[in-house]
Formats: structure tokens, C-alpha cells, sequence
């Protein structure tokens, strides 16, 4: 009898063409699946919680894996993060029930978007640097109306094989760091492929004053891709968390 078992893990996307194994293209999920597969000696296969864009990091990263035999999860994980590249490293392992589903059973998922005024180094890598300091102010009362509304069209990417464009946002605001660094936070039952790095883009149209609230909401109303802002780099994006009803 099979054994479902959940795998906590974080990583640096810098090098990767997001979480999803694709074709001619290194991915997170193919770093994990070798490492895995040699280690238990037979394939295995991890469906991800979602999947995230290249160059986009995640803190916490949750996927699933079945297997016949009892894993000790601690052993697992010990040598997993011996045989790992260094820009993947596992938490934890546990055992979970037979119906928890690392995507579907996924209950909110938070995001966190990071942004810096100044000249620093030490940023670059995981940080947008900005040339003009938007108003934050009015960037997070237009965040505000994310939560009342629930198509989120507007802020797909084109193309996308979302079934539905639904989602649930539960909060939504620009929090301050210090003088010059500040980082979006958003948290929603689900999100659409590019959907964060589209909402940030134009939040940033309203807090350079290119758009109105007003505007902001007309764009919420199209469901037109076309009509939203740019979507911001990829490199600032971080999966903050994933959170089940175990």
C-alpha cells in the first residue's frame, strides 16, 4: 500500500526556468525528481503546489510524492540536501493521508514582491530596483479593492489553460522595510500564472500617477490583460508560504 508523503523545500530560481519540468530547459521539479529518484532507486514523480516563473524564488515550496516502501523522512531529507544543488535545500518530509493534495488541498497561498529605491548590491539579485519612488499610499488603497473582487482576468497571462479566472485574495498591501525598501505582500486561495507580477506592474502605474484608482478598477472590470500594466521582472517574486488544513 502506497504512502503519500508531503516535501517541504526552498529555492533560489536564478538558474531555473521556474518549478515545472519543460523541454531543453532546466527546471526545480527535474532537480528534485533525479535527486530523489537515485536516492530511493526508482522514479518518483512530485506534483508541486504550483509552479512558479523563471527566475522566481520560493521560501516555502510544498510538492507530493507516493511510495510502497516506509521512508525515514528525516534520513531522506538529511541526504537529499546532500546531493541537491545548492539553490534547493529541504526542509522536512511527513507522511500525510491519502487524499492530501499538494495543489488542490493547498488552502492560501502568500506571496511576497520586493522592491528597493537606493543603490544597493546586495539587492539586485532579489529586489527591483526602481528609479522613482511611487506613491505607496495610493498604491495600497487601490490593493484594498483586490479583496472585494474575484475575476482576476485582467491579470492573466495571455493564453493561460487556467479553467477560471476566480480567485480569492485575502490580503494585499505594501509594507515598508525602511526608507528605501518596502515588498508586496498578497495571499489568496489561488493565483494565476504571471497574476502577482501583473498586479505589482500596475500598482505601480497607479503609484507613479499614471493610471486613477478609478482607472485601476476599470481594469479590474475588463478582465483584458491588454488593459493591465507591464509585468515586473521576475527575480523580486518570492513564494512566501503554502498553508493546508493538515
Amino acid at each position: 500500500m502506497k504512502q503519500r508523503y508531503f516535501i517541504y523545500f526552498s529555492y533560489d530560481g536564478t538558474a531555473y526556468h521556474g518549478w515545472q519540468i519543460q523541454p531543453n530547459a532546466t527546471s526545480v521539479q527535474a532537480e528534485m525528481q533525479r535527486a530523489m529518484s537515485l536516492l530511493l532507486r526508482h522514479p518518483i514523480e512530485l506534483v508541486g503546489a504550483g509552479r512558479t516563473d523563471t527566475g522566481v524564488h520560493a521560501r516555502t515550496m510544498v510538492a507530493h510524492f507516493d511510495d510502497e516502501q516506509l521512508i525515514d523522512t528525516i534520513q531522506l531529507a538529511y541526504k537529499l540536501n546532500r546531493v541537491l544543488p545548492f539553490d534547493i535545500t529541504v526542509a522536512r518530509i511527513e507522511p500525510v493521508d491519502a487524499d492530501m493534495h499538494a495543489r488542490f488541498s493547498a488552502t492560501k497561498r502568500t506571496y511576497h514582491y520586493y522592491i528597493h529605491l537606493d543603490r544597493d548590491p546586495f539587492c539586485r539579485a532579489y529586489s527591483y530596483a526602481l528609479h522613482q519612488a511611487p506613491d505607496f499610499h495610493l498604491m495600497n488603497e487601490a490593493a484594498q479593492l483586490l479583496l472585494s473582487h474575484k475575476d482576476f482576468g485582467a491579470f492573466c497571462k495571455s493564453h493561460s489553460d487556467a479553467k477560471t479566472t476566480f480567485c480569492d485574495v485575502y490580503e494585499a498591501n505594501w509594507i515598508k522595510l525602511s526608507d528605501t525598501k518596502w515588498y508586496f505582500r498578497i495571499s489568496a486561495n489561488r493565483f494565476l500564472r504571471n497574476m502577482v507580477r501583473a498586479i505589482v506592474g500596475t500598482l505601480l502605474d497607479v503609484g507613479w500617477h499614471k493610471i486613477s484608482i478609478s482607472q485601476f478598477v476599470e481594469i479590474l472590470h475588463s478582465k483584458s490583460r491588454q488593459q493591465a500594466g507591464e509585468s515586473v521582472p521576475g527575480h523580486a517574486l518570492f513564494l512566501e508560504d503554502v498553508q493546508y488544513k493538515l
